[in-house]
């Protein structure tokens, strides 16, 4: 079982079943929020479908290959964060992340990043951790900005967004280059 203490009030633990109502809950009140940038959010109606996914990062974590958190803060659920997969032939993964909007600007979002970069790192062995953000997504892209990610370059049309193509920009961190 995955769980890593940030601080005395917030902490990352591996999804489990027993998380998915809240988890749910916490996507549907954050629907519009969400939306914006998540392709998923629209598939995402009944708890069958929280369960679903909370049962894939399972699966992901038993095999080795990635896994999402959820991030919690004074006890409640705020969002997720996670490897999308790992590739240990080549040493690298990327990470995803997402929050509720009544918790932003509080620095959740860098610090939890900022854990599993760590985790990457030096429990993993990993070489690479990449982090994809939509062109536009300005939020998104301060958080490996702030970390001292390296902006490698743009994706065209990397991801189909309910009615439209948007473009990635790629972040890369190197072990050698991680500040811990």
């Amino acid at each position: 079982m995955f769980t890593y203490t940030i601080d005395s009030k917030t902490h990352l633990k591996l999804l489990e079943r027993k998380d998915a109502k809240e988890l749910f809950e916490l996507i549907h009140n954050n629907r519009p929020h969400l939306r914006e940038w998540m392709p998923w959010v629209a598939g995402t109606t009944e708890l069958e479908h929280t369960e679903s996914f909370i049962q894939s990062t399972l699966d992901k974590f038993a095999k080795s290959n990635g896994f999402d958190a959820g991030i919690w803060h004074n006890g409640t659920l705020a969002g997720t964060v996670g490897f999308h997969e790992i590739n240990t032939l080549h040493g690298f993964t990327s990470i995803g992340y997402w929050l509720g909007k009544e918790f932003e600007g509080r620095g959740l979002m860098t610090q939890a990043v900022e854990a599993l970069v760590e985790y990457a790192f030096h429990t993993l062995g990993l070489h690479r951790v990449e982090i994809r953000c939509a062109s536009l997504n300005l939020k998104s892209q301060a958080i490996p900005k702030r970390l001292g990610f390296t902006e490698e370059g743009q994706v065209r049309e990397a991801e189909w967004l309910y009615d439209h193509h948007v473009d990635h920009i790629i972040y890369g961190m190197l072990q050698r280059e991680w500040k811990k």
